[in-house]
């Protein structure tokens, strides 16, 4: 039998782990279910997951995003018409422009006719659809109220694609420019500036120490571009792995989170994914530790998930979220406030929904207001360096034409 590795969460909230021989990721499931548990992921074990890393990049999805919420808002309007499942899934699998995205809901749609809930059927797809999906989907078949459930999860997943797009297109021209700067400079010292030490070297004249410096700098540039390009290049593939070493990352989100410029708008970002995440679930009908358990994953900043795995610890003794989140002082205190009064009135769901615009709005401002700074900082930055240059070469031939005159 195949070894498959399972995560799942116990009637208590706690997270399990571990391995299972069996025939199939169903029978995994089934078995969790039948211990009381509510599963999670279930995987064959010679599967290697690269999520997050470099290669994840350049790997082409069956069903990326943005099929993911047309199929969410599509299914959802033909549950709620009245139409069952399968046919549901029958007018959808034809849909898709391409082939991989109309395999994958082929195979979802098998499952569901050979007897599988939506839920393991989605679950079954090998990470196309995300842990949060499966699991409000999971809780939708459980209340009766799946149509509802994917009207939801389709409004929480443009909302979070709207901010992500947002954050993608305003950093765009910046990048940009960042790459611009780099070529010029790169052309500057590599191609024009060695064209200046040849004709200062014939003049056998003593040259200010800025000229030498910039003269150095050309002469590098010139004779080991290629040699330069090859290390940035192993120092981003460097990066890349080094990210993924657990105590790296959560050293370099901490480091993150401290920093005056940007660490204020990581907790805003973060904090607002959390309570969109949080509130999605427990409007759904998710229990509040099983919604921690989901929500410390989609954070993407671990000292901030360690504090949610942390505050959950406290909710599971009888504390309150808000009171267990504010022991840890990387949360903003508006959104403690907010939650609190959730569940002071018994809202908690509309509260942590109300946080979460509240806050996409806030940080989306706060972005482009750094954006509107970088933009011009780029520019000035750019003007000195070229100036610099510019005078370092430009002054011997000064000195020489006022010594002469």
């Amino acid at each position: 039998m195949p070894l498959f590795r399972y995560k799942a969460l116990s009637t208590a909230g706690d997270a399990l782990e571990g391995q299972m021989e069996a025939d199939s990721a169903e029978e995994v499931i089934a078995r969790l279910q039948d211990a009381g548990h509510l599963p999670v992921e279930a995987r064959r074990a010679d599967e290697v997951a690269e999520t997050g890393s470099l290669a994840s990049l350049f790997r082409r999805q069956d069903l990326d995003a943005r099929q993911v919420l047309q199929f969410t808002q599509q299914l959802a309007t033909l549950l709620g018409a009245g139409q069952p499942l399968d046919r549901a899934l029958g007018i959808l699998m034809d849909l898709p422009e391409s082939a991989p995205a109309r395999r994958v809901l082929a195979r979802v749609r098998e499952a569901v006719r050979g007897g599988a809930p939506l839920s393991t059927a989605l679950e079954q797809q090998h990470g196309v659809f995300s842990r949060l999906y499966v699991n409000m989907v999971r809780a939708g078949e459980a209340g009766g109220s799946l149509h509802e459930t994917l009207a939801r999860l389709a409004d929480y997943l443009e909302r979070s694609q709207s901010l992500r797009g947002r954050v993608i297109n305003a950093l765009i021209y910046p990048a940009i420019l960042v790459a611009m700067i780099g070529l010029a400079l790169m052309f500057l010292l590599g191609y024009v500036v060695p064209q200046f030490e040849l004709m200062y070297q014939g003049l056998d004249a003593e040259l200010p120490l800025l000229t030498r410096i910039v003269l150095a700098f050309g002469a590098a540039v010139r004779d080991y571009w290629l040699l330069m390009l090859v290390a940035l290049a192993a120092l981003v593939v460097w990066f890349d792995r080094k990210r993924r070493d657990p105590a790296f990352r959560h050293a370099l989100d901490g480091w993150l989170l401290r920093r005056r410029l940007f660490g204020p708008l990581i907790a805003r970002l973060e904090t607002a994914r959390l309570a969109r995440t949080l509130g999605t679930l427990v409007r759904n009908g998710v229990p509040l530790l099983s919604a921690l358990a989901i929500a410390r994953n989609v954070l993407g900043n671990r000292v901030l998930a360690e504090a949610v795995e942390s505050a959950s610890e406290a909710v599971k003794t009888g504390g309150g979220l808000a009171h267990a989140l504010a022991a840890h002082p990387e949360f903003p205190r508006l959104a403690l406030q907010m939650i609190q009064v959730g569940e002071e009135s018994g809202e908690l769901d509309t509260m942590l929904i109300k946080v979460a615009d509240a806050f996409d709005q806030e940080t989306a401002h706060a972005i482009e207001r750094m954006l509107s700074a970088l933009v011009p900082a780029l520019t000035v930055l750019m003007s000195v360096v070229v100036g610099l240059v510019i005078l370092a070469i430009l002054t011997p031939l000064y000195d020489l034409t006022t010594t002469i005159g």
